[in-house]
């Protein structure tokens, strides 16, 4: 069976990944296209699709649809998603401007070794955590 096939039976990594996924079509054979094959493998709850999707409706501004999908890749422990919702939180893009979400998130990606997370909040040695510059231990979340 070819990639196509096994995207169009329901693959959800052929869905996302593969040439005949929305890979190839985000990459400027149609957003349309591209949306559609990344819908069906995240509706099957594949992080990497929830992802992907997410990144798409935020290069169309459409924040609130891409926070809800940064949004279930980031409760599957994803890690681009974690930090990409707590951009979302940090900057206000749809959602309530939010410090505290914002720390939350980028906390679990930079857990999880995502480097760019790790640059906006940092844990040092007795877990006080900074976030531009400043003090914020107070409002990390206990796991």
């Amino acid at each position: 069976m070819n990639n196509k096939e096994q995207a169009e039976q329901g693959d959800a990594v052929a869905q996302t990944n593969l040439r005949w996924g929305g890979l190839q079509y985000a990459k400027g054979q149609g957003y349309t296209k591209a949306v559609s094959w990344y819908r069906k493998a995240a509706e099957q709850g594949y992080a990497k699709a929830q992802y992907n999707l997410g990144l798409m409706y935020s290069q169309e501004q459409d924040y609130t649809k891409a926070v809800s999908w940064f949004r279930k890749a980031a409760e599957q422990g994803y890690a681009e998603a974690q930090y990409n919702l707590g951009v979302m939180y940090d900057n206000g893009s749809g959602v309530k401007k939010d410090t505290e979400q914002a720390v939350y998130w980028f906390r679990k990606a930079a857990e999880q070794g995502f480097a760019q997370a790790q640059g906006h909040a940092q844990a040092q040695g007795n877990q006080t955590w900074h976030w531009n510059g400043e003090v914020i231990e107070s409002l990390l979340y206990e796991d």
